[in-house]
């Protein structure tokens, strides 16, 4: 074998690790993302990984978040607790937005009650220099924690995320999180330059993340873009689309589906689309019709039962998932539709609440 064949990424090849996805091809999830029949809607949660179940917390006792990222065994653990107890039809590997930038050196730290927060805000052209592009050797534990999961999931899929670039740079900017990113739209209006320069290697680092997880065996990804929904659709398409584009072009040659989601981001559901994602992920303001005429034809949809409503009694649980369901089936009829929250799961849940919730959605779209 010549060196340049045998140096050949998978990113070209567009074929690597499919021996490895083959067992999850003709699962309800992947065909939903792919448009095909399924035997019944699919159905996983954000955040379904941790927080809201006792077991996660025994296993988290004592273990900062980001080192929690970086051990192998105890992701694998973590990411098939909700396939266990909520059979639920995708797992989401478990990890943090933050955990690349932590790799190429970003002084981060998942503090408690506040979320990520960066010792050192990048907010001049001499700070950008410190965001170095992220190479598969500064994440080991990714390769290896995925190749855990692929091997144990079997024929349930694997969700492979990551922060998209606006998302990311309004950390890095703000310092943490933020209410009304000023610091972020300072720069984004009064230097569109160093903007510019900024979310570009941010869609590196993200899109080298993504590959990561890819060639390991993922068999979809969602680009998470939480905090989008401040931004006008405008400055959405001149200032963060590009970027997101970016993201998906990358991981595009991978034949993987593509989901996009965004908090709050009724207005600018189109344009997500428009990035390249084969499926946009609707949180609850927007019902599904309506987000399938913002998005257009020809995508799938992901969504978008709104978290507080697990609280309410399960008659009430019951009939509000119906209305999601009827929605997505006007909006795409029935087989491009894959049920989520309109948000994460919340750390209060009831654990049986969403266990409940996936057995009916199961048991009523039966086909």
């Amino acid at each position: 074998m010549s060196e340049t064949s045998a140096a050949t990424p998978a990113a070209q090849t567009g074929q690597q690790p499919l021996a490895r996805r083959g067992a999850a091809h003709d699962s309800a999830f992947l065909r939903a993302a792919r448009g095909e029949p399924v035997p019944h809607t699919p159905v996983w949660f954000m955040r379904q990984a941790g927080r809201s179940l006792p077991e996660y917390l025994k296993v988290r006792e004592g273990i900062p978040m980001l080192d929690s990222c970086m051990r192998p065994d105890l992701v694998k653990e973590i990411t098939l607790q909700p396939v266990r107890r909520h059979k639920v039809d995708a797992a989401i590997f478990f990890s943090d937005i933050v955990v690349p930038l932590k790799a190429v050196g970003i002084d981060v730290e998942i503090k408690g009650g506040v979320g990520p927060v960066i010792a050192d805000p990048i907010r001049t052209a001499a700070d950008l220099r410190r965001l170095r592009p992220l190479e598969p050797d500064d994440m080991p534990y990714i390769t290896e924690a995925v190749g855990l999961l692929v091997d144990e999931l079997g024929g349930t899929p694997l969700i492979g995320f990551a922060g998209a670039p606006f998302t990311l740079a309004s950390y890095l900017v703000e310092g943490g999180p933020s209410k009304s990113y000023e610091n972020t739209k300072a720069m984004m209006y009064g230097a569109p330059e160093l903007w510019a320069e900024l979310v570009d290697r941010l869609a590196g680092i993200t899109a080298a993340f993504l590959k990561i997880q890819i060639e390991a065996g993922a068999s979809a990804i969602q680009l998470f873009d939480s905090w989008a929904g401040a931004l006008a659709p405008e400055d959405y398409r001149r200032s963060v689309l590009p970027a997101s584009t970016k993201v998906f072009d990358a991981v595009a040659g991978y034949g993987v589906p593509r989901i996009h989601f965004g908090v709050n981001t009724g207005e600018l559901l189109g344009l997500m689309g428009e990035a390249g994602a084969d499926i946009v992920g609707v949180d609850w303001r927007v019902p599904l019709d309506v987000a399938a005429e913002r998005v257009g034809p020809g995508k799938g949809l992901q969504g978008n039962l709104d978290p507080a409503v697990l609280y309410a009694p399960t008659a009430v649980v019951e009939a509000k998932a119906r209305e999601v369901l009827d929605a997505a089936a006007k909006a795409v009829g029935d087989s491009h539709h894959i049920f989520n929250l309109g948000h994460g799961v919340m750390p209060s849940m009831d654990p049986d609440a969403l266990s409940r919730l996936v057995a009916f959605v199961h048991e009523v779209s039966a086909r």
